[in-house]
């Protein structure tokens, strides 16, 4: 982890929230991202018991008060949780939260006396946690191709397979796009500030929905803003709005998610657990990314393919470098991966055609890889000027801003997924498969291709219409 890379994250992501102040945990490490003062549990008894519980606690021990122990949403929603408050969020600075941190501790015992959890953080889920990946889009010229580029398949109304991108919205002129001529939904609420310069992260959903569309071109694409600020997300929020976005489509075949969080556990997210247990009762398939931290620890929601009674409702994507020979070295990785795809480099509509818009680089880079790798990986590149200053720059150094007219090219696994969605999505037309379930199973039996992922061979997807990129070894600066 980059201490200043982190920092920017971490301030980007509190001025989209201001609201709600925010710690990074588990006990003030870069693991994720949290609410602080507040925890998260089960209606109804076990929400009175943890209540009961953590009030009793700070009762007795010099230095808390269970005066401040409160429910803040109501006793019944159909998420299942309810937010409750242990702390003033407004005392202190952002760098720890020990009133939580008691608050948990609190329930050990009932917890072990019921053999599971019953408490949790609010987490931050997010499209790019912990600052990764180690780039932002880079500018191509509009005639420069997509990678993946657009597959031959016929687009048929009658048959085309529905797919769900729970993302940042889409730009306003999207449909200038080509690629996206049957992709609707949700436009991003703000796309520019008074400059003209884009807002972070505006476009992201609109890449992910040429990456998907170019892929498996016999699609319904629908994009959902539930990402817009900044790519984020309160826990206690996001099952409801993925309750919400489900039932505005009336049940998808497939979700593409590029967003997540850690929690430093291994069995899921409280504020995801409802719609988890739902859709494991449907037949729509969940795609999701593996995350861009570089661990192996469990990502959520991509981790529950690995959990019992999710492996067929949920495929996690990690990705590969530009090569498509190894893993990518921000990509999470380990046995709840289920398969990697290109996720390094890939070239898809961050904006339409009609209105050139600037976007300003939010992170500085690097010389080299930061995790050791000894190729030219987004950590390095592009190289640019952060908007907090690099060492050695002076105050008055201005971040890099570039224009955008199309395509861009840009970096994580938030783009692995969608290219994985695209061939199940494909695999389910040149089979006349209307399960997206079945033609998951079918399409990675099917699979022979590998990949090098820390050591390990995994299973690789490559689109069809997927061009490899050289990998280079990296130069220093002068």
């Amino acid at each position: 982890m980059a201490p200043q890379r982190f920092r920017e994250q971490f301030q980007q992501i509190q001025r989209s929230m201001p609201d709600v102040p925010l710690v990074t945990g588990p006990d003030e490490s870069a693991g994720f991202f949290y609410e602080k003062g507040v925890i998260l549990a089960r209606d109804g008894d076990e929400a009175r018991l943890v209540e009961d519980t953590v009030r009793e606690h700070f009762t007795a021990f010099a230095g808390l008060t269970g005066e401040q122990v409160r429910r803040e949403s109501p006793e019944a929603n159909r998420t299942g949780i309810t937010r409750i408050r242990v702390a003033d969020p407004g005392e202190g600075d952002g760098t720890g939260d020990p009133a939580v941190g008691h608050a948990l501790r609190s329930l050990t015992a009932a917890e072990g006396r019921a053999g599971r959890r019953l408490v949790g953080r609010n987490h931050v889920v997010h499209i790019a946690v912990n600052a990764c990946p180690g780039d932002e889009p880079v500018p191509v010229p509009r005639a420069e191709p997509a990678n993946p580029g657009p597959a031959g398949t016929p687009y048929d109304p009658e048959t085309a397979v529905g797919v769900l991108v729970v993302d940042t919205g889409l730009v306003h002129d999207h449909r200038c796009s080509p690629l996206l001529a049957h992709t609707g939904g949700d436009l991003q609420i703000q796309e520019c500030d008074e400059d003209g310069v884009l807002q972070p992260y505006v476009g992201h959903g609109t890449f992910i929905a040429g990456v998907l569309a170019a892929v498996a071109p016999n699609t319904d694409v629908v994009v959902r803003n539930t990402l817009n600020d900044a790519g984020a997300v309160l826990e206690s929020e996001f099952g409801e709005k993925l309750f919400e976005a489900v039932d505005r489509g009336g049940g998808p075949d497939l979700i593409s998610l590029s967003a997540g969080t850690a929690n430093g556990r291994t069995d899921g997210l409280l504020g995801l657990a409802a719609f988890m247990e739902e859709l494991r009762e449907q037949r729509t398939l969940l795609v999701a990314a593996a995350g861009n931290n570089a661990a192996d620890l469990p990502f959520w929601p991509a981790a529950y393919a690995d959990l019992p009674g999710y492996q067929d409702c949920v495929l996690s994507v990690g990705a590969l470098r530009s090569d498509g020979e190894s893993g990518a070295c921000f990509s999470n990785h380990g046995p709840w991966v289920k398969v990697y795809a290109p996720g390094e480099r890939l070239t898809s509509a961050l904006t339409g055609f009609r209105t050139p818009a600037a976007y300003v680089y939010q992170h500085s880079t690097y010389d080299d890889c930061r995790y050791g790798f000894p190729y030219a990986c987004t950590c390095a590149h592009p190289r640019h000027t952060g908007v907090l200053s690099e060492p050695g720059e002076t105050a008055t150094g201005k971040p890099d801003q570039v224009m955008f007219e199309g395509h861009a090219q840009w970096s994580g696994t938030s783009f692995a997924t969608p290219a994985v969605a695209g061939l199940v999505a494909a695999h389910m037309t040149a089979q006349r498969e209307t399960d997206p379930r079945a033609a998951r199973k079918q399409l990675l039996a099917d699979n022979t291709a590998q990949a090098v992922v820390r050591g390990e061979r995994v299973p690789a997807l490559l689109p069809p219409t997927w061009r490899p990129v050289p990998v280079t070894r990296p130069g220093r600066r002068s």
